[in-house]
């Protein structure tokens, strides 16, 4: 491999515009398909066979009218309640907004509101009504008993007398008289039986339902439904562009307008402190490299990868469903990936060219070494990506998908049009004071000494029980999905969400529908009774606020209920509710029941989530555990380095879970309201840092490993190859973290905790666990840490990571690193010499 890549890297040399040429071809090629077969990005986080899908694909054939979507508007007056003028310019927007593309009806509040207050007052005359008629069926049964106890006492008088034979002619007339009025008074009673069933049924579902309000108990709120003809996550984005449009355009003077977070959210796009995350990135580079050219190389390179990998996945989108979060995962991995596997080829070549090598055969012998580590640093992250595949869930799979391919066009990048622009660039690679110095002998490298036992116990010690702290957070953390309630608090829906919390109740903000099947179908007549009924039950249930019958199918055998819990969407509360729901199915009577909506499915996904995430760990932890016995051939060392990043994981969730759940430290990282960690971050987290971890780990141990093989005492390695590697790892880190830190102010809350968890996990790991714990560990556990059994020795593949063959071959090996000649424990030769 390293071979290859060094004629790849001399090619790419030589014929420098060549390759620069075609990289840019690309790039159009990309930006022409995305132009031409670009589709509409998701914002559902649906994934196929949950409870909540196929409840909701049943209603689509069974109530097609109620499997849409819903959203609130809602309208706020300034003074505290509305004037007819108000209600009457509310009443044409909802007209406006009702011939909207994509919406199949409206809800007027006020209209709503007098409408209930109309049908409890019906409700109380047909109940005065009902006492009436049990009153007059009363007093005709009082009648009756009266007659027929006189028939009866005068029909024994007769028989007494003898003379009842002479009077039974008579008698049975009476008694048919009688018996036809008890019949009548039987179909009255049962008439208003059934009436008052219907009564009571009534009464019920007016009861459950009235703590749904539609304008608010002080009068100052109201909200307006507005029914679509799909969720709103699945509409086109024209679609909710118009429906806003349409508000945002309407004003009515004294009214502040809202709507809720489906509408209004959207696909984001890049913010200002994204472009400050990469900006940090370039004073990183200018102060490393101390020169323009050099600094701005990865960056350049960066950029070209992620613009062909993100603007080529985003023609796919026409054909495959992506979510609007994977192109933004897509460009904060490419680009930090891009930026260091490009530094890490441009600091080796700069370190050849002080040394006097020609331009091109430094290039080359770059990419063949350091380029080597690079191509397979990022085939880890590349194949840790891709493992999200283990997970089935197709949104996932799509992200890690796309992310990959940002990785892997990184790599191509760095390996094809980095050595281009560094073949242009010559030996302005090196600022003007290096410049001056080339070729000249080097100054003596220091003798380098292990560090002290003592203190490579308090440095794994200190910084290890650091991270237990950090990490400690985790054992509570929770998963859910984002709501308005995450939005930046001066946007609509964040204020729609607090609105209809303060003023409605939180169970507003997260409604769920709930789908009953009867064993048999009902009448008309029964309707009502039968709505009552599972209605009761669902009513009975902790946490619930309200019942609401939605829609019954043509078939009369499925009925839906919109259900309003006591407590808000992402509440533990709310997802119990939705197990005890599901729990009641099937009823006494045969009837089943199912729970739909977005925010049964929110919590359908998060489930799925968690229940995927310690299998994808175990996955990926034994990958690490393989990847590193195969390049390190070590026992200890692939324990001590997966361990690590074990480690930096669940501090980087700790962390997480402290800001965002708990709260802490959230007006720096502007969060507002806390709450449960985006449900799918800590799956891109594992995956993501798992691959960046090996990178660093590659970088540093390869330098020791390397060391150790040419003779150098196990402990005085452990120093040469932190020394060699440390400041590129820093750099390296720093501007990973600048890059993933600049999207913790995304405009995208979906996008802030991955990338808080991610520069924080690379902070922890870079800097708490590769430069600070494990060479503490390496050096406790001196040459026992290269120890590995000769069969397995036998077995494993010889990978030369950093090109050592290629360097041998070249005759060379840059390092600014000596040793103590006394301290080698093989030949004793200085591996600056070497």
């Amino acid at each position: 491999m390293a071979k290859l890549l060094y004629r790849l890297g001399r090619g790419a040399a030589h014929r420098a515009w060549a390759v620069i040429i075609c990289w840019l071809i690309v790039l159009a090629a990309a930006g022409g398909a995305y132009a031409a077969f670009h589709g509409t990005l998701s914002t559902s986080f649906s994934i196929p066979n949950t409870e909540t899908q196929q409840v909701a694909d049943s209603m689509k054939q069974a109530l097609p009218q109620a499997s849409g979507g819903s959203e609130r508007i809602v309208f706020t007056s300034d003074s505290g309640s509305f004037s007819d003028a108000q209600k009457t310019q509310i009443a044409e927007l909802l007209g406006r907004v009702d011939k909207a593309e994509g919406v199949t009806g409206t809800v007027n509040p006020f209209q709503t509101a007098d409408q209930r207050a109309a049908q409890a007052q019906q409700l109380a005359a047909a109940e005065t009504q009902l006492q009436t008629a049990q009153q007059q069926l009363d007093a005709g049964r009082t009648q009756f008993d009266a007659a027929q106890q006189k028939l009866t006492a005068a029909e024994d008088q007769a028989k007494a007398a003898g003379v009842y034979d002479a009077m039974a002619a008579q008698f049975q007339a009476q008694q048919a008289q009688l018996d036809a009025q008890k019949s009548k008074l039987d179909d009255s009673a049962n008439q208003l039986s059934t009436q008052q069933e219907k009564a009571t049924a009534a009464k019920s579902l007016i009861e459950m339902s009235q703590n749904l309000r539609t304008v608010s108990q002080d009068g100052s709120s109201a909200f307006a439904t507005v029914s679509l003809e799909k969720e709103a996550v699945e509409m086109d984005s024209s679609q909710k562009q118009a429906i806003r449009d349409v508000i945002d355009d309407t004003s009515i003077p004294g009214v502040q307008t809202t709507y809720s977070n489906g509408l209004a959210f959207d696909i984001g796009g890049l913010g200002g402190m994204e472009v400050v995350g990469v900006a940090v990135a370039l004073v990183v580079l200018v102060f490393m490299m101390r020169a323009i050219l050099p600094a701005i190389t990865p960056l350049i390179s960066s950029l070209v990868g992620v613009g062909v990998a993100v603007i080529g996945a985003l023609a796919l989108s026409g054909k495959v469903t992506m979510m609007n979060v994977t192109p933004m995962l897509g460009l904060m991995i490419g680009l930090a990936v891009g930026i260091d596997y490009s530094l890490f080829i441009l600091n080796r070549h700069r370190k050849q060219l002080l040394a006097g090598m020609d331009k091109r055969e430094s290039i080359g012998l770059a990419v063949g070494t350091a380029g080597n580590a690079v191509v397979f640093a990022g085939s880890t992250v590349f194949i840790a990506l891709l493992a999200l595949n283990i997970t089935g869930i197709p949104f996932l799979r799509v992200m890690g998908d796309v992310a990959a391919v940002a990785v892997l066009v990184a790599v191509l990048v760095a390996i094809t049009f980095t050595p281009a622009l560094l073949s242009l660039m010559g030996n302005h690679a090196l600022n003007k004071k290096s410049r001056k110095s080339i070729g000249t002998p080097e100054q003596a490298a220091p003798v380098i000494r292990p560090m002290r036992t003592r203190n490579a116990v308090l440095r794994a010690v200190i910084a290890t029980a650091v991270l237990v702290v950090i990490a400690l957070p985790a054992t509570s953390m929770q998963l859910g999905m984002p709501t308005g309630a995450q939005e930046p608090t001066d946007s609509v829906q964040y204020k729609n969400y607090k609105t209809t919390d303060e003023k409605f109740g939180a169970g507003v903000n997260g409604p769920l529908m709930v789908v009953a099947t009867l064993p048999q179908a009902m009448s008309t007549d029964e309707e009502q009774i039968v709505e009552a009924k599972i209605g009761q039950q669902l009513a009975a249930q902790n946490d619930v606020a309200a019942v609401v019958p939605a829609a019954v199918s043509d078939s009369r055998t499925v009925i839906a209920f919109q259900v309003i819990p006591n407590s808000g969407p992402t509440d533990k509360s709310t997802e119990q509710l939705v197990h005890d729901l599901r729990d009641l199915s099937p009823t006494s009577d045969g009837t089943t029941l199912g729970v739909a909506g977005q925010t049964s499915m929110s919590i359908d996904v998060s489930q799925k989530l968690a229940d995927a995430l310690p299998s994808y760990l175990i996955v990926v932890v034994g990958l690490s555990l393989v990847i590193l016995m195969v390049v390190f051939r070590s026992i200890l060392v692939p324990i001590v380095a997966t361990g690590g990043f074990v480690l930096s994981l669940f501090a980087a969730l700790g962390a997480t879970t402290a800001v965002y759940q708990w709260g802490w430290l959230g007006s720096v990282f502007g969060v507002h309201d806390p709450s449960p960690l985006l449900s799918f971050a800590p799956t891109i987290i594992i995956g993501v840092l798992f691959g960046l971890a090996m990178d660093y780990q590659l970088f540093l141990v390869s330098g020791m490993r390397e060391a150790y093989e040419h003779g150098v005492e196990a402990r005085v390695a452990v120093k040469s190859g932190l020394r060699m590697a440390a400041p590129v790892v820093r750099a390296a880190a720093i501007i990973m973290i600048s890059v993933f830190a600049g999207f913790i102010f995304s405009p995208m809350n979906v996008i802030r905790p991955l990338g808080f968890g991610l520069a924080f996990g690379v902070l922890f790991d870079a800097f708490g666990v590769r430069l600070f714990i494990m060479p503490a560990l390496m050096h406790l556990m001196g040459k026992t840490a290269w120890w590995l059994p000769k069969w397995l020795d036998r077995i494993l593949p010889n990978v030369d990571v950093e090109g050592t063959s290629l360097e041998r071959t070249h005759n060379v090996l840059v390092s600014d690193s000596a040793h103590d000649p006394a301290a080698s424990h093989g030949k004793g030769v200085n591996p600056a010499t070497q």
